[in-house]
């Protein structure tokens, strides 16, 4: 039986991930995923694709407060009641209601990747997933889960020559134990008590051909370019899961994940 590998969380978006050995899940996904999104000085919003040092920001956080670190920069916390401003936000073409006001923050930011930029925080996020009004978002692209399997992975290896890293993937929960892209026929799963759905395949961008490592752009836009040519569906270039929880509840690595449809 598949079973669950690797759970990761990225409390702010396009920064490095969090390795977890459990969680909590709600239908907003993981605890601070996607909570905090950087922004440019106008407010917009800046990821990966167009800023790749991201990548190398490192993050803690717990009930209080948000702590940053990054190489050649001083690690500084932050307080959540610190975000006290509201703001509008956008993401795609989603606009929403969100905080900011940790001004240090902004600053630390913007001296790291050398522009002005602000750091914004959701809150009790107002966002809603598009598709499906009742399920919560945060600064997430699209959907509150990206769900991948290992040997969809190890198979893109194969195509491209050469391994390609989870963490070029930015997934949030990992499966291992099936073969490679069975997600893509899966409905419904259940991991511990969380009953999980599938929604839809997750269109991949240029994001993808960052190293996580080095945040160098790879020449040759790989794995991009394969995906594109391996894997073109409705999405574009598809590769992993979006995913929605349809309660809450603990998982952890392990735990087995059941076929349900």
């Amino acid at each position: 039986m598949p079973a669950l590998s690797a759970i990761y969380r990225y409390p702010i978006k396009s920064v490095k991930g969090l390795a977890m050995s459990h969680s909590e899940v709600t239908p907003l996904g993981l605890p601070d995923d996607r909570a905090w999104m950087v922004t440019s000085a106008e407010g917009v919003m800046m990821t990966g694709r167009d800023c790749p040092s991201m990548v190398k920001i490192e993050t803690r956080v717990d009930e209080h407060s948000l702590t940053l670190s990054a190489p050649g920069m001083p690690m500084l916390s932050v307080e959540r009641r610190q975000f006290t401003t509201a703001c509008d936000a956008q993401v795609w073409k989603d606009h929403f209601g969100a905080w900011t006001g940790a001004h240090e923050a902004d600053q630390w930011i913007s001296d790291y990747l050398g522009r002005q930029a602000r750091l914004l925080y959701t809150g009790d996020t107002q966002r809603r997933v598009r598709q499906h009004p009742d399920i919560p978002l945060s600064f997430a692209d699209g959907y509150p889960l990206l769900l991948i399997g290992e040997s969809s992975r190890l198979q893109l290896n194969d195509w491209v020559g050469r391994d390609m890293e989870m963490a070029r993937f930015r997934p949030n929960l990992v499966v291992t134990g099936a073969d490679a892209f069975a997600e893509d026929g899966w409905k419904a799963i259940r991991i511990g008590n969380v009953v999980f759905q599938i929604d839809k395949p997750c269109g991949r961008c240029v994001f993808t051909t960052v190293d996580p490592h080095t945040a160098e752009k790879s020449d040759d836009q790989e794995p991009l370019r394969t995906i594109a040519k391996r894997r073109k569906g409705a999405e574009g270039a598809e590769f992993g899961q979006n995913v929605l929880a349809r309660n809450a509840g603990r998982i952890e690595i392990g735990m087995p994940v059941e076929i349900l449809e």
